[in-house]
């Protein structure tokens, strides 16, 4: 088993930063990827950035590629999602999620209960 706890979020004026942390315990941190999705209201869970187990790979949704970036630190069995130049369409909860190196939703084994971004023009 692996828990996932999600810090970091709030409101942030457009243009804004904000910085995410997922802090790991339980099983091997450095066993999984790591990913972040998001949901907004009203609309399906959408992936957002992936790291490999190895730290060395990266996937990152069209939508954010160039303002957000994702990176952990084993030591510390946390992962960020640093989030630049943020928009009012990035308003979302953020979850954070464990497992194999993916995009998609349904691959994930485990996953944070979010943590909310709201972004205000």
């Amino acid at each position: 088993q692996v828990q996932l706890v999600e810090s970091g979020g709030g409101l942030a004026q457009a243009g804004g930063s904000l910085r995410l942390s997922c802090a790991a315990s339980g099983r091997t941190f450095s066993s999984y990827s790591m990913d972040w999705f998001r949901q907004a209201p009203g609309k399906d869970r959408e992936f957002v950035a992936a790291i490999s187990m190895s730290g060395a790979s990266f996937l990152y949704a069209n939508s954010v590629k160039g303002r957000f970036t994702i990176s952990k630190d084993n030591a510390k069995n946390t992962v960020y999602l640093q989030m630049n130049s943020l928009k009012p369409e990035d308003t979302a909860v953020y979850y954070c999620a464990a497992g194999p190196f993916s995009i998609q939703p349904r691959s994930m084994d485990y996953w944070g209960k979010g943590t909310l971004v709201t972004v205000s023009s």
